[in-house]
């Protein structure tokens, strides 16, 4: 990793967007999993305890990576992805835009990573836009018309509702703009593979792959 030239520029705590959904239904795989794999330790016979602790070897990491592990974590000089298997490190001056369309994602050196922990509903992109519409109805009436009651001015004057993947990237593109100036914010983009995650992925198949083939 390259060492960070020193600045007095403070740099504060990062922020972290993930996604609340993904964790708890991870918890609950990880329950059902703990639960099925345990039961066929405990009362099966044969080879059957041994392809239970291979599924879960297997199956374990992969809830982890597609679950509770996805994060984007952002400060001033920086975003750090944690994707399913793979971190991407973006110093702000390398980022070139960060976007949501069917998907959140950030463009940096000619390359393109998904924002795995930012999933972009498109029904609450909808229906954000129909309040949109519906608040510049409002403005455009207001407009027209010289008198209205109280209640309707505070909806005029409401911040239409925006989807909450869009929020987000909008917040990561302003720091990404305000940050790439900064001295610590200088670099390229780095990319490190999560071992801790394929390796006992990918030894629970071989075993379980073992195991049936030896029935």
């Amino acid at each position: 990793m390259s060492s960070q030239q020193p600045t007095d520029e403070p740099v504060y705590d990062d922020r972290v967007y993930r996604s609340s959904m993904g964790v708890v239904s991870g918890v609950l795989l990880l329950a059902l999993t703990a639960w099925l794999c345990g039961d066929a330790v405990v009362r099966g016979s044969g080879n059957t305890p041994w392809i239970a602790l291979a599924v879960a070897l297997c199956v374990v990491p992969l809830i982890v990576a597609f679950t509770i592990r996805p994060a984007v974590f952002a400060n001033d000089d920086r975003m750090r992805v944690r994707n399913p298997f793979r971190i991407i490190e973006l110093p702000w001056a390398a980022v070139d835009a960060v976007r949501s369309g069917y998907s959140a994602e950030v463009l940096a050196e000619g390359s393109k990573y998904q924002l795995w922990s930012v999933p972009v509903s498109l029904r609450e992109r909808k229906k954000a836009n129909r309040q949109r519409l519906r608040h510049e109805g409002l403005r455009d009436q207001e407009e027209r018309s010289a008198g209205r009651s109280p209640g309707e001015k505070a909806r005029v004057q409401a911040e239409p509702m925006r989807a909450s993947a869009d929020r987000i990237v909008d917040e990561l593109q302003r720091m990404a703009e305000r940050g790439a100036e900064r001295a610590g914010a200088q670099g390229s983009v780095r990319v490190q593979w999560s071992y801790e995650i394929i390796a006992p992925a990918v030894a629970g198949a071989l075993l379980l792959i073992v195991l049936l083939a030896t029935r």
